[in-house]
C-alpha cells in the first residue's frame, strides 16, 4: 500500500509539473539532517582539510552522510590511481590534470600530496561548490562552466580529464557535446576517465526503458533536469564503443567497479 501511495504521489507531482521542486525540496531535508548531525557530532577528515557544508554534500552526493561523502572520494581517486598503473601511467608523473564536474572537491581533495608536480584544476556550474573549493582547496585552480560547453580551456592542455558520476545525469544532446569538448582539451594520449550507469542499473528501469537500453540505445529520465542528480542516464556499452566514444580508444571497461561502469578512454 505504501508503495502504491508513493508512486500514485509521484505521479501527481509530475502531472502537476513540480517533479524538480519536490527534488529540490527532498535535497534541503536532506542538508537540514546533516547539518544539525554536524553540529552534535563534528566531523575531522582524516586529511586536515575542511569538510564541505551540508549543502554542498547532499549536491554532490545526493545524500546526507558525511563520511561516505569523504570516502567515496578516496575511492574514486584510487580506483583512478589503480586503472592508469594498469595501463602504465601515473597520476604523479602527469603535467596537468582536470576534474570536470568536481562539487566540491570530493576528489580534488585526495591529489593533494601531488600538488607540487602536477597542475590540478577543476570546473563545474555550480557556482556554490567552486566559491567553496577556492576558499578551501587552494592548491588547485577552479573554475564555473556553463551546462552546455565551452570549457575556457586551449586544446590539448590535460593529460587527464575524470568525471565521475557527471555524464550519468546528462541528456544525451550534452553528452556528446562534452565529450567532443573533453576530447578537445585533451593532450594527445591523454586519457578521459569517466563512470556510467551500465547494465547494473538495469533492474531499475522500467519495461520500456529495458527494452531500448538491450537494443543499444541510450536511456535518460527527466532531461529536462539535466545537470541534477533528478536526471539519469543508463548507458549500454554497445553505445557507449559505437556512439559515445567512438572518437576514442577504450583502453578498459570495467562494470559496476564504483557502482557504476568504469571506462578509460585514450585520445589518440
Amino acid at each position: 500500500m505504501r508503495e502504491k501511495l508513493r508512486k500514485a504521489a509521484k505521479w501527481i507531482v509530475q502531472r502537476l509539473g513540480l517533479l524538480g521542486v519536490a527534488f529540490r525540496l527532498q535535497e534541503f531535508v536532506k542538508s537540514l539532517e546533516l547539518a544539525n548531525r554536524r553540529r552534535s557530532e563534528p566531523l575531522h577528515a582524516s586529511d586536515g582539510l575542511p569538510v564541505p557544508p551540508a549543502k554542498l554534500i547532499v549536491l554532490v552526493g545526493g545524500h546526507a552522510d558525511a563520511s561516505s561523502f569523504l570516502l567515496g572520494g578516496e575511492e574514486v581517486a584510487r580506483t583512478i590511481r589503480e586503472v592508469l598503473a594498469a595501463n602504465g601511467s601515473d597520476v604523479g608523473q602527469m603535467k596537468a590534470i582536470l576534474d570536470f564536474g568536481c562539487g566540491c572537491g570530493r576528489v580534488m581533495r585526495q591529489w593533494h600530496s601531488v600538488r607540487d608536480r602536477v597542475a590540478l584544476h577543476g570546473t563545474d556550474y555550480n557556482r556554490d561548490s567552486i566559491d567553496w573549493c577556492r576558499r578551501n582547496l587552494p592548491f588547485a585552480k577552479f573554475a564555473i562552466n556553463r551546462l552546455a560547453p565551452p570549457l575556457d580551456y586551449q586544446g590539448g592542455s590535460f593529460d587527464l580529464v575524470y568525471a565521475f558520476s557527471v555524464f550519468t545525469h546528462l541528456s544525451a544532446e550534452l553528452q556528446l557535446a562534452w565529450i567532443s569538448e573533453l576530447t578537445r582539451i585533451t593532450a594527445p594520449g591523454g586519457y578521459l576517465f569517466i563512470t556510467l550507469h551500465g547494465d547494473a542499473f538495469r533492474t531499475s528501469m522500467t519495461p520500456d526503458e529495458q527494452s531500448s537500453f538491450d537494443g543499444g540505445q541510450l536511456v535518460v529520465r527527466h532531461s529536462r533536469m539535466a545537470g541534477s542528480n533528478m536526471c539519469a542516464a543508463f548507458h549500454p556499452q554497445n553505445y557507449v564503443r559505437q556512439v559515445f566514444a567512438k572518437s576514442l580508444r577504450v583502453i578498459e571497461y570495467s562494470p559496476a567497479r564504483l557502482g557504476q561502469d568504469v571506462v578509460l578512454l585514450q585520445k589518440a
